[in-house]
């Protein structure tokens, strides 16, 4: 019969978060046999991310992959997890502790993250917590994307405003100016990528406007020109583009402009989205019978 589980080793697990390391020695102490261990691992209950080292089945491939390289997930690999925008998470990103050997970890096909962290993560932790996720994340990425990330894992909660000052205490000294850019109200990366490159070009930027008659709308430049940032899953099908051209009809009807440029140019043609705005600025200085070379 197994040996029962002690209550405060299922509390210690569990302080490891969502998807702990399980150590040989570990699942033994919880009466598992060897042979059970390897039978969970062929029957896909578990899996061998490296020699005595099992993670439950389900964990996320990042995750499996840190694991494997005997470090935890980290950056925009764990952010990308909870839904927090990162403007690329295709590489795994694996924070490794400095005693681990740099010549164990080349040629991995990842990216590695050696710095200290804020908080000890857990003996037994896949992951680094979630504000070492979000400091690493804001070094890591161009200072843009760094922002927007910011601004969501704000919107989202998985930081509080107070948590910035640890953040920002970390990261290179040359990013700290971007704290002032940070604005937790934006609902997307896009939109947070929107109203950098408007503030860029010097326009005044309002967020998430109420505006009678037609609703709350993304950003307001320069109290006349509204800006929606569209993404394909909130605005695919003839229904969603009725709504939104009707939603242009009534800004139209109270003399707001109107503006959507998709979620793709804002994140990989920002030059095609900072023309257009500098055009429409243009014609509404100088008459909108100009036209700009």
């Amino acid at each position: 019969m197994p040996n029962p589980i002690d209550p405060r080793r299922l509390t210690d697990i569990a302080d490891a978060g969502p998807h702990p390391v399980r150590r040989a020695s570990d699942l033994r102490r919880d009466g598992l046999t060897a042979r059970e261990i390897s039978r969970a691992v062929a029957g896909g209950v578990r899996v061998a991310v490296r020699r005595g080292a099992y993670l439950a089945a389900g964990a996320p491939p990042a995750i499996v992959l840190a694991s494997s390289f005997g470090g935890r997930s980290a950056c925009v690999s764990v952010l990308a997890a909870l839904g927090v925008f990162v403007l690329e998470s295709r590489s795994v990103h694996v924070h490794f502790e400095r005693s681990v050997s740099k010549r164990r970890t080349e040629k991995k096909g990842a990216v590695w993250h050696w710095s200290p962290l804020l908080r000890s993560p857990h003996p037994r932790a896949s992951a680094v917590s979630l504000i070492d996720a979000v400091a690493q994340a804001a070094a890591c990425q161009p200072p843009r994307a760094a922002i927007a990330t910011l601004d969501s894992a704000l919107h989202k909660g998985v930081i509080t405003v107070d948590d910035l000052d640890e953040i920002f205490a970390r990261v290179p000294p040359r990013r700290r100016v971007l704290r002032r850019l940070i604005d937790g109200r934006a609902e997307s990366g896009p939109e947070s990528l929107m109203r950098l490159i408007a503030l860029s070009l010097g326009f005044t930027v309002e967020l998430q406007v109420k505006i009678a008659g037609v609703g709350r709308v993304d950003l307001v430049l320069d109290g006349w020109l509204v800006v929606e940032c569209d993404s394909e899953e909130f605005h695919r099908g003839w229904v969603s583009q009725k709504r939104d051209r009707r939603r242009d009809l009534l800004l139209a009807a109270r003399g707001y402009a109107s503006l959507r440029p998709i979620a793709e140019d804002i994140l990989w043609n920002p030059e095609l989205v900072s023309a257009a705005l500098r055009a429409l600025r243009l014609a509404r200085v100088e008459g909108f019978g100009a036209r700009t070379a």
